[in-house]
């Protein structure tokens, strides 16, 4: 019965066993009387699910095929952008495909220029890449002109923006970033899965004879806040340093990291060694979280304008998207505390699934087992 929920809780858990950083690419575009200057980047990993760039299917994409496919990647890409200048639409010049490596692996970085037949003044830009085989993906646009600057994120729902350039809105960035750090905290998987782990053993305790529950509510909500509260300081302080670039680490370091805190938390789980100190250690692995979280910021030119917008939006966003992430689990796990299922089922046996998932990730991450290499 037992190895049947746990075969069960695995199953549940499988898609996210390969976890990698979610879908997204990096549009800059630089505004000049009647010329745009652009740089897109896109992962090489959803170009090849999109267009299967791996000529000889050896799992390694080589910088010959990207190059014998270029003006196919070209097409593609753009058929998805389209950008008008009031209402003609600019032309586009390429100048060269070029390979760059963020946090998460090789991308294909597109140089080209728009003409506009007028004085760049209000722009419509419509970007719909990859929505339609991943809805998770994420355009990250920033576009530039003189002292101008404005950073938009693009979905699904939100596949076109209007821009007055020279008047920024900075309410609608905050609200983007907002939204982006509620989305990056909810679709990372690793970071999920650290914070329900430490929220787990909140409202139980463990004996001599087992596990048995807490009754003081004020004294889980107090512990609870200690946790959330030094996990959000940590992270924060990590999140700026990384994006002002005054401190930078490796990401295979930090990624593999973050998939050691999921371990810990969980063996935790199973076999207490930290109990009530469950604060000290969501600190000291929120400082590595924190590097995780500016992955997304880290790739984007926040020198030229916008860095205050965009750091408190986000950390804005993944606290909001935290906070809602306690409010799900914390009242459930308080009413099933006491029960066998809660103990055994959902503590011990979803601890033990979550471990084992970050030790794929470990080694994937620690071992550099990529799919595609450039």
């Amino acid at each position: 019965m037992k190895s049947n929920i746990l075969l069960l809780v695995l199953l549940f858990l499988s898609p996210f066993a390969w976890s990698h950083k979610a879908s997204d690419s990096f549009l800059n575009l630089s505004a000049e009387q009647n010329v745009i200057s652009g740089r897109w980047d896109i992962a090489l990993r959803d170009l090849e699910f999109a267009l299967g760039l791996d000529e000889d299917n050896n799992g390694a994409i080589t910088w010959q095929e990207l190059r014998n496919q270029s003006q196919i990647i070209e097409n593609y890409a753009f058929s998805q952008l389209q950008v008008k200048n009031r209402t003609d639409v600019c032309t586009r010049e390429m100048h060269s495909l070029q390979v760059d490596y963020h946090t998460d692996g090789a991308y294909a970085v597109l140089n080209f220029d728009l003409y506009c037949s007028q004085s760049i003044a209000e722009l419509n830009i419509n970007y719909q890449l990859f929505f339609d085989l991943d809805p998770t993906h994420r355009g990250l646009l920033q576009i530039r002109k003189s002292n101008f600057s404005e950073f938009v994120v693009f979905s699904p729902d939100h596949q076109q923006e209007n821009f007055t350039l020279g008047q920024s809105n900075h309410w609608q960035s905050l609200r983007q970033f907002v939204a982006e750090g509620i989305w990056h905290i909810w679709a990372g998987y690793d970071h999920l899965l650290f914070l329900i782990c430490l929220l787990l053993p909140s409202v139980v305790r463990k004996t001599s004879i087992g596990w048995e529950q807490k009754d003081y509510l004020r004294n889980i909500l107090w512990q609870v806040g200690k946790i959330v509260t030094a996990f959000t300081i940590a992270h924060s302080i990590t999140l700026i340093l990384a994006v002002l670039q005054l401190v930078s680490l490796p990401s295979r370091l930090v990624e593999s990291a973050i998939a050691c805190s999921v371990i810990l938390v969980a063996v935790n789980n199973l076999y207490p060694f930290f109990r009530e100190k469950a604060w000290s250690v969501a600190f000291a692995f929120g400082l590595i979280h924190g590097f995780g979280f500016a992955s997304v910021l880290s790739s984007m030119d926040l020198t030229s304008g916008g860095l205050g917008v965009a750091l408190f939006g986000f950390n804005l966003g993944v606290e909001v998207g935290q906070l809602a992430i306690v409010a799900i689990i914390l009242p459930s796990a308080y009413f099933l505390r006491s029960s066998w299922f809660y103990q055994r089922m959902i503590l011990q046996a979803g601890s033990l699934a979550i471990m084992m998932l970050a030790v794929i990730w470990f080694l994937q991450r620690a071992l550099d087992l990529r799919i595609y290499e450039a």
